[in-house]
């Protein structure tokens, strides 16, 4: 299937373009929300409350008999709430340690919510079926009232966000000066809290409680590498959590029996590694070329310092020294000749003869200030 036809079904397709829009409000409500979560190393809540809102699922069917989408999103929000609220309370009043107490209740609600999913599945009537989805969610069963569910969820979490938009900055990164200056820190973090199990939930029936919490870790980690600024950083972990929903609806539809949850994983891993690899600032290969480049600069900055101490012992300064001499003094022997050649170019050296080498004016004067900068740093 071409590009142009993958686009016409995305704007023409009713079951395609639902999938889609409802990844699409996922990633964006995931991704913004999921940077508080990484600036503040707490990566793991995203996995704790995805996989704690499955018990408040399963309750809030056996308390209603409905599998409406509102429904059960609420019971999984109360849940996934009271989950967080517990890990606090061990944390702040206990000796056990963030990572442990999040494993403890991940592993307990997580088991409670599969023993209420096999008692649910073993009642007599029907009604039940389809709620396991919430696993590993199936996307594309949503319909056009899930998206709008999502969507609203979404939009009153985004917007509270931007309310509290000052006070979730200290709270990420200097919450005792936030104390200090009068606010409530404690009840900003229940509330930035609350607001990442709204996106964890709106994202259950898309992705699923297994795989939710990589869409609240991987589109701030892929942001992180390009931008150490907050707003750019929560734009960009939205965009590519949105490109991600999309590119992984489009791709399930295109090859025949591919999950949409899994694949939307999957485009937002490969986001994470393309950002890792080429990110500008943070980039593996831009730090290669940087590196590269910095040894270049130090070889030659060197050659010019082996240079100008050798003209030192001399009356003139322009005094030509053999290469032979340059290589015993250099720690990179093989590179000498390379290194030179690099110095004429820049008209820093002169070749005397086949075999001798002197420093020209500029090249005198540019090793003066490399090492008169030297001297400063040291000093």
């Amino acid at each position: 299937m071409d590009i142009l036809s993958l686009l016409n079904d995305l704007l023409f397709d009713y079951t395609l373009r639902t999938v889609a829009l409802g990844s699409a409000v996922l990633g964006i409500v995931s991704g913004a929300l999921g940077s508080y979560a990484v600036l503040r190393k707490q990566s793991l809540l995203g996995d704790a409350m995805s996989h704690a809102a499955l018990p408040g699922i399963a309750i809030a069917f056996l308390l209603t008999g409905s599998k409406i989408s509102l429904v059960l999103i609420l019971g999984a929000a109360i849940a996934g709430w009271i989950a967080t609220l517990i890990i606090m309370s061990i944390v702040r009043t206990t000796r056990i340690k963030y990572d442990t107490a999040l494993g403890m209740i991940l592993s307990v609600f997580f088991g409670f919510g599969l023993v209420l999913l096999t008692i649910i599945q073993k009642r007599p009537d029907a009604t039940q079926a389809g709620l396991d989805k919430f696993l590993f969610g199936q996307a594309a069963a949503l319909l056009e009232r899930d998206v709008i569910t999502m969507a609203l969820l979404g939009s009153v979490a985004i917007a509270t966000m931007l309310v509290f938009w000052k006070q979730f900055k200290l709270l990420s990164f200097d919450p005792d000066f936030g104390a200090t200056l009068g606010f409530p820190m404690r009840f900003l973090d229940v509330v930035l809290t609350t607001l990442i199990v709204i996106a964890i939930v709106t994202g259950l029936q898309t992705v699923g409680v297994v795989l939710m919490s990589a869409m609240i870790v991987a589109p701030a980690s892929a942001a992180r590498q390009w931008t150490d600024r907050l707003g750019p950083m929560i734009f960009l972990s939205a965009a590519f959590g949105a490109l991600a929903g999309v590119s992984g609806a489009l791709l399930s539809s295109s090859i025949s029996r591919l999950p949409t949850g899994p694949t939307i994983v999957l485009c937002v891993s490969a986001i994470v590694v393309l950002s890792i690899f080429l990110a500008p600032a943070r980039g593996l290969v831009w730090s290669w070329f940087r590196d590269r480049r910095n040894r270049g600069r130090l070889r030659l900055e060197g050659m010019l310092e082996d240079l100008y101490s050798l003209a030192l012992q001399h009356k003139d300064p322009g005094h030509a020294h053999p290469v032979s001499v340059l290589r015993l003094m250099s720690a990179d022997k093989g590179g000498v000749d390379n290194s030179l050649r690099k110095l004429e170019e820049q008209g820093l050296v002169r070749r005397v003869k086949s075999e001798d080498w002197a420093l020209t004016k500029e090249g005198i004067e540019h090793a003066r200030q490399i090492i008169k900068l030297g001297v400063g740093e040291g000093q």
